[in-house]
C-alpha cells in the first residue's frame, strides 16, 4: 500500500509539472540536435529572423543564389508578423528576382553583402528589371553600403537606342514597383545593364544615402527615374552614369530631390514627356541643394514635339550649383534624340509655374540658360530667380536665349535673360 501511494504521489507531481509547462508556454522537447536550421525567431506569429546563408547562399560571387534568397522571402512573406531577412557579409551571383508582394506582415531586408548579375546578355521581357520589389507596404531595405552589381560593360555595346531602338529588352538593375510607406537605405547600383532604379507606381517611399556609379560610356543607364507616383522623397544620392543622374517621368506628384550630386552624366531632368498618348500630369516637383558637375545638362524640362496633350506643372529648382555644366538650366519643348520625331509639330505639353532660382556655378558652354517654349501650347508664369552663371570660354561670356516665351525675372540676372533667339539642338 505504501508503494502504491508513493507511485500515486510521483504520478500527481509529475501531471502538475507538465501542466505548468504547457500554462507558460515552454516547449516540452526542443528536438534531436542538430536537426537542421535554426528555428525564426521573434515575436509569436512573425518570421523572425531569417538569414540567406542558413538557407543554403554561398556568396561567393560563383554559385547562383537565387534559390536560397527565393526560399527565404516566402517564409517571410507569409509570417503573420514582422520579418527581418539577414544578408551576412559576401557577394551573391543571383539571376532575375523577384520580391512580391503583397506580404503578410513588415518586411525588412538587412544587407551586409553585395548582389551581383551575370554578366552575359540575356534577352528579358520588356521592362523588366534585375531585381524586383513589387506591391510591397512598409518594406524596409537596409543596404548599410550594399552594391547591386550588374555587370553591364557587355550589354553597353548593344545598347545604342538609336541604332537597334531595343534598349527595353535589357533589365534594370533594380525596380521598386508597388511600393507604399517603405524605405530604401544605403544601397548603391553599379554598372547596370539599362536604368539603374525604377521607381513606379509607388506612394510615400523614401530613398536615402543612395549611390549609382557607371562610366559615361555606360549608354542609356539612368540613375534613378520616378513615374506615377505620389509622395516620394530623393534624400542624399552621389551619381555617377551616362545618361540623367534623376528622371522624372509622367504622373510623378510631390516629389522632393535634395542633396543630389550629379556627375558625370546628363544632369536632373523633367521627362522625357509626350512620346506617348495618356501621360499622366507632373505636378509638385521640387529639386533642392544640389551639386551638378562635368555634366551634358543641368536642371531641365524636356517635351516631344508633336506631342499628344499633357500637362506639367509646379515645378521648382532652387538652390542648385553648377561646376562646368553644358546648358546649365534648359527647357527644350523640341526634345529629339532620334530621328522619328514631329519635326516642326508643336509639343502639346502645358508647362505652367515653374521656378528657377539661385542657380549658380559655371557653365562650359555660352548659352548658360535656354528656353525653348511650345509654339502651340505656350509656357506660362516661368520664373527666374537670382541666376549667376559664368562662361569663361573663348565664345565670350555666358548668354541666356529664349524662344516662345517670356520669363518672370526677379534678382541679380548673369548672364541677362533672353538676349539671344534660343535654336534647338545642343
Amino acid at each position: 500500500m505504501v508503494g502504491l501511494r508513493r507511485a500515486k504521489t510521483v504520478l500527481l507531481v509529475l501531471v502538475v509539472a507538465i501542466l505548468n509547462t504547457i500554462a507558460n508556454g515552454a516547449p516540452l522537447d526542443p528536438g534531436p540536435k542538430g536537426s537542421g536550421a535554426a528555428a525564426p525567431t521573434g515575436p509569436a506569429g512573425s518570421g523572425g529572423a531569417l538569414d540567406v546563408k542558413a538557407a543554403g547562399a554561398k556568396g561567393d560571387g560563383t554559385t547562383d543564389d537565387t534559390a536560397a534568397f527565393l526560399a527565404v522571402w516566402k517564409t517571410a512573406c507569409e509570417a503573420a508578423g514582422p520579418s527581418t531577412i539577414t544578408m551576412p557579409k559576401g557577394d551573391y551571383l543571383v539571376n532575375n528576382i523577384e520580391f512580391l508582394g503583397p506580404c503578410k506582415g513588415p518586411v525588412t531586408l538587412e544587407m551586409h553583402g553585395n548582389m551581383k548579375a551575370p554578366a552575359t546578355v540575356g534577352a528579358t521581357k520588356p521592362n523588366s528589371g534585375w531585381i524586383d520589389f513589387t506591391n510591397l507596404a512598409d518594406f524596409t531595405l537596409n543596404g548599410n553600403g550594399a552594391i547591386f552589381d550588374g555587370q553591364g560593360s557587355l550589354a553597353w555595346k548593344a545598347n545604342d537606342c538609336a541604332k537597334t531602338g531595343k534598349c527595353n529588352s535589357l533589365p534594370i538593375n533594380i525596380r521598386f514597383t508597388g511600393l507604399t510607406n517603405s524605405k530604401i537605405i544605403g544601397i548603391t547600383s553599379t554598372n547596370s545593364k539599362l536604368f539603374h532604379m525604377n521607381v513606379l507606381n509607388c506612394k510615400n517611399v523614401t530613398l536615402e544615402k543612395i549611390g549609382i556609379d557607371a562610366p559615361p560610356e555606360s549608354l542609356n543607364t539612368d540613375g534613378i527615374h520616378i513615374g506615377r507616383s505620389i509622395g516620394v522623397n530623393l534624400l542624399g544620392a552621389k551619381i555617377k552614369t551616362g545618361d540623367d543622374c534623376v528622371s522624372i517621368g509622367d504622373g510623378t506628384e510631390n516629389l522632393i530631390v535634395e542633396n543630389v550630386e550629379c556627375g558625370p552624366g546628363h544632369g536632373i531632368a523633367v521627362g522625357s514627356l509626350g512620346r506617348y498618348p495618356n501621360e499622366q500630369p507632373v505636378k509638385g516637383v521640387t529639386v533642392r541643394k544640389c551639386l551638378i558637375k562635368n555634366t551634358m545638362n543641368g536642371v531641365r524640362i524636356k517635351t516631344w514635339p508633336g506631342s499628344p496633350p499633357g500637362i506639367a506643372s509646379n515645378i521648382i529648382f532652387e538652390d542648385i550649383t553648377m561646376d562646368n555644366v553644358s546648358t546649365p538650366v534648359l527647357i527644350d519643348q523640341e526634345y529629339c534624340p532620334y530621328a522619328d520625331c514631329k519635326v516642326g509639330v508643336p509639343s502639346k505639353v502645358k508647362l505652367s509655374d515653374v521656378t528657377f532660382k539661385n542657380i549658380k556655378g559655371t557653365s562650359a558652354t555660352k548659352i548658360a540658360v535656354k528656353l525653348i517654349c511650345s509654339s502651340g501650347t505656350p509656357c506660362t508664369n516661368v520664373a527666374l530667380a537670382d541666376i549667376n552663371l559664368v562662361h569663361k570660354g573663348a565664345e565670350g561670356p555666358a548668354v541666356g536665349a529664349c524662344a516662345n516665351m517670356k520669363p518672370v525675372l526677379t534678382g541679380q540676372m548673369i548672364p541677362p535673360a533672353c538676349t539671344e533667339i534660343a535654336k534647338s539642338g545642343p
